[in-house]
Parts: structure tokens; sequence; C-alpha cells
């Protein structure tokens, strides 16, 4: 009986050995199905165009396969180059993640530092925390990322972040909360409202009064509805205008369109300057929110996190808020 042929392993010339691609010829593979581009792929990596086109044609020869089809307009993916971009993908940050563990390992603070902000946090903290890692760690090479929650947590789950800045609880598996600190909300409103200026506003007022809300996706929107519904006010009673900012959001209340809530973090820098607001603090219990650190459970690196934290936490009770103990 005749058997089928069988596919021969790519294999160095005269050696028998197989063959292995090179992370070049993956990194090079890879930018060009990102770009579908071969000037703006090499660009993106700082190399010559031939170079580039040389890794992934030496590549294409090492497996054996047509990854790119090369048009005199444009540069497509071949039904396997389309498949085998995933893979290069995640060989490459597995490698990425190789050198970041070595790092670590190597010395604390030093290397990079991917962190990811909400914007609701960003304004009113990056400042004590980019002075801290000015003094503190000047090794560190510190990159921030502002996106929403679940942009966040999607980076840090598939490692294209290392730590994130937000508000908890996240109830996410495989991600370790390091509380900073709890602070208040405050209810900013036009000069002239009837509650201007009172310390004991009780969280009943919500109910009533014309709340504006961020859009969507903003954690700081779900705590306040979390707010409205605990005093027995649905999302349903609450008007549709709605801000991407909190900036843009206080110069509607300014411009006499509702009342909102605030963390008081951000308390001097979005009201200070316009004469149009007022600004009013509730009753006990008072509304609040946590904000703390967020790391990849058993991540390389979560002592030096854990060290960080504790740094913040020190820098942090210069802010109007209520510090953890851990």
């Amino acid at each position: 009986m005749s058997s089928a042929p069988v596919a021969a392993a790519a294999t160095s010339p005269g050696s028998g050995r197989p063959r292995q691609p090179s992370i070049a010829q993956l990194r090079a593979f890879v930018a060009v199905a990102e770009h579908l581009h071969f000037r703006d792929a090499a660009t993106a990596l700082g190399m010559s165009q031939p170079a580039l086109s040389g890794a992934v044609s030496a590549l294409e020869e090492v497996l054996d396969v047509q990854l790119v089809e090369r048009t005199t307009r444009k540069v497509l993916l071949s039904p396997a180059g389309e498949r085998l971009a995933v893979r290069a993908r995640t060989v490459l940050d597995a490698v990425a993640a190789l050198m970041e563990e070595a790092d670590a390992a190597r010395a604390p603070f030093t290397g990079v530092l991917r962190l990811g902000v909400i914007p609701t946090v960003a304004p009113y903290l990056l400042p004590t925390v980019l002075r801290l890692v000015h003094d503190a760690y000047p090794d560190l090479d510190l990159q921030v990322h502002e996106e929403q929650t679940s942009s966040l947590l999607d980076g840090l789950t598939q490692g294209r972040l290392d730590l994130l800045l937000l508000a908890v609880p996240l109830g996410v598996p495989g991600i370790t909360e390091l509380p900073l600190f709890d602070e208040d909300f405050v209810l900013v409103m036009p000069r002239d409202h009837w509650l201007a200026g009172r310390g004991d506003i009780p969280r009943e007022a919500l109910r009533e009064l014309d709340l504006l809300l961020l859009d969507e996706g903003h954690c700081l929107r779900d705590q306040a509805l979390d707010i409205c519904r605990e005093v027995g006010r649905t999302s349903g009673a609450l008007g549709t205008t709605s801000a991407a900012g909190l900036s843009t959001l206080v110069q509607l209340v300014g411009g006499g369109m509702g009342v909102t809530l605030l963390p008081r973090t951000a308390l001097r820098v979005e009201t200070e300057r316009n004469v149009q607001l007022a600004t009013g603090s509730f009753a006990d219990p008072v509304p609040s929110r946590r904000i703390a650190l967020a790391m990849r459970t058993g991540a390389a690196r979560q002592e030096e996190f854990g060290q960080f934290a504790e740094a913040l936490r020190k820098e942090l009770r210069k802010l109007p808020v209520r510090v953890t103990v851990q």
C-alpha cells in the first residue's frame, strides 16, 4: 500500500536540523500584518523597507508557506498568513513577557511600567504619581494609558498593560486589587441652587434633582447610578443629557442644566475658576468611591507593585482622601 506523503520540516542547508523562525522575522511579519503596507511597517519598526521585505521572505522560506500576497497597489495576507499572524503575535507577546520577567528579576523599579488610568482619575492623581516616580524611581520608564475601565481590564489580562489605577471593586477573577484610598462625592450645582453651600444634604435629595451623568462606559456613571438606586431613584427617571468628561459635565451644570456628582479629588481642578458653580456636602453616610491599583494575580512584579502602592499611599495623604491602611 502506498502511504500519503509527509511534508518534511524545513532544515538548515547541510545540517538536517529543523530551522526555526527568528524573532526579527516574526516581528517583521506581524508589522506587515498590522499595517498591510511594507513602507509603513518598516517605519514602525525603524528598519529599511528592503530589510523588512527580506525578513518576511525568509520567514516564508523557513515555514514553506506563502504568507503575503504582494500586488502593485497593496499588500494582502494569504489565508495561511491570516492564521499564522495570530500565532506570531502570541509568540512575540510571550517573548515580551519573558523579557519583562527577566527585567523584574534583575532589579525592581527599572524598565518599562505600563500604567492604565481611568479618565475620572487621571487628571487629578497623575501629578502625584508622576512626582513620586520622578523622585523615588528615576530608572523606571513609566508609560501612561488613559482608557475606560473595560478597555483597561482587557489590556491588563492580555498583557498590554502592567498595572491599573481605577475605581474598585472590580470583581474580576485573576486580578488582585491594592486599595489606595476612599474619597467622598460632592454635589456640584449652579450657585443660586437651593442646596448651595449646605454640608448636610441627605442622599434622598438625589431622588428629585436633575442629575447629569457621564456617558456610558465610565465607571463614575455606574457609581452615580448605584447611589441613585440606593435612594429609590431608577435610571429611567434621569435626564438624557450626558457628557464624555467631567470638565464638560461641570460646564453643563454651570449653564443651569442640572447638578452632578464629583469625586472630591476633582473638585479644585474642575470648579475653582467657575464662578457660576457652588458645591454641597452630603450628610452621613456620605456616598464615596474607592480607588486602587490592580495587577494580574501572581504577576512577576507583584512585590514591586505592592511597594509602589505603599509609597503612593504616603504621597496621597496630601489630598482630600482617606488613605487605606494595609
